[in-house]
């Protein structure tokens, strides 16, 4: 069972901050290779998602988003920065993050168009989500990447 909590940043602990951090560095830098600077300042301005699990020592974050206002990101409310543990993919975990993720983009900024960068190897499931590319590929990070929306 997951424990999901949504919060601004100037609500998250200490320790949901480290959380954060530490998944977003365990895919985005070690398992996808890739030397970036994550914090850009959208963190601050952002209302988070967290998926938590228990454990035996406590809780264990294994889903995140950090969900932008329009303007941020892009004119249009944005999803970024999803990121799930390599402990739970294969569960259904990815696709109930991003439902709920639209979901409270909707109740915190009306039903409007969203607006992601999505990893290209990633397009095949956005689009299982209603999401719709936009653009060329381009490169950030040297990773493909694509601009999607959901209208």
């Amino acid at each position: 069972m997951t424990n999901w909590t949504l919060k601004p940043f100037s609500e998250l602990t200490p320790f949901e901050l480290y959380a954060i951090l530490q998944l977003r560095s365990e895919v985005f830098v070690v398992e996808q290779n890739c030397v970036y600077q994550d914090m850009d300042n959208k963190d601050l301005k952002a209302v988070h998602f967290m998926g938590w699990k228990k454990e035996e020592d406590g809780e264990k974050l294994i889903a995140h988003t950090r969900l932008l206002a329009p303007g941020i990101s892009y004119p249009q409310p944005s999803i970024g920065r999803v990121v799930s543990s390599p402990s739970v993919r294969g569960l259904g975990i990815g696709r109930e993050l991003m439902e709920r993720s639209i979901a409270h983009i909707y109740t915190l900024y009306g039903r409007q168009e969203i607006r992601i960068g999505a990893q290209l190897y990633l397009k095949k499931f956005y689009s299982s989500l209603g999401f719709i590319p936009d653009g060329e590929v381009y490169l950030e990070d040297d990773i493909e990447h694509i601009t999607m929306y959901k209208p």
